[in-house]
């Protein structure tokens, strides 16, 4: 039996994803071989990676995603400066964080503690809850010190002007096709949020 990767995110409008793009050009250009970077339609917020499921739990899915959905109010969010995961001294995911209004805040909780209740597993973190962000590049897997430092230095020299606020009015189930050339995302479904 086939399955879907997928899992729950909120999406970043095309005004806002243009203005990210050019934020992030000079960053581009100083690291652009280290990195792998995300085309920005793929730029997205994830509430919860589901993983691999069976196509069958697609419309329980959607029924849990409409149910949160018809809860919880839309609400904007701000960007908050640059980052990368596990730390800056050893970079693999570069991301732009979001700055968590209290619905992003309460959108997340109850997509995670429903998504348990329906037996996909919490979001440990690593104990450190939720951590808003969009994910902009991957760091090449075999890079020295010195090109783990050349990342570090790029980071911190870039300073991310927000361009506004990003409205989120809806929520969306998706899967994700890896390819040679990146990941595809496919929308699922999709629910608005209470106006």
């Amino acid at each position: 039996m086939s399955v879907l990767r997928a899992f729950i995110a909120v999406d970043i409008s095309p005004e806002f994803q243009q203005a990210i793009r050019q934020t992030i050009s000079s960053l581009q250009i100083a690291i652009e071989p280290l990195v792998r970077w995300v085309p920005t339609e793929n730029m997205h917020l994830t509430l919860k990676f589901l993983g691999d499921i069976p196509p069958a739990d697609v419309d329980r899915l959607s029924q849990m995603i409409r149910a949160e959905a018809d809860s919880c109010s839309s609400f904007d969010m701000l960007l908050n400066g640059l980052g990368s995961f596990p730390s800056l001294k050893r970079p693999r995911v570069i991301y732009i964080g979001i700055q968590a209004p209290a619905g992003l805040e309460a959108l997340q909780r109850r997509v995670e503690s429903t998504a348990s209740k329906l037996g996909y597993k919490s979001d440990a973190n690593g104990g450190r809850g939720f951590s808003p962000h969009l994910t902009i590049g991957r760091v090449g897997q075999n890079i020295s010190a010195l090109e783990q430092q050349k990342i570090r230095r790029a980071i911190e020299g870039t300073k991310i002007d927000s361009p506004g606020t990003a409205r989120v009015d809806s929520v969306h189930l998706y899967k994700s096709d890896l390819k040679p050339t990146g990941s595809v995302y496919t929308r699922l479904f999709s629910a608005s949020l209470l106006r």
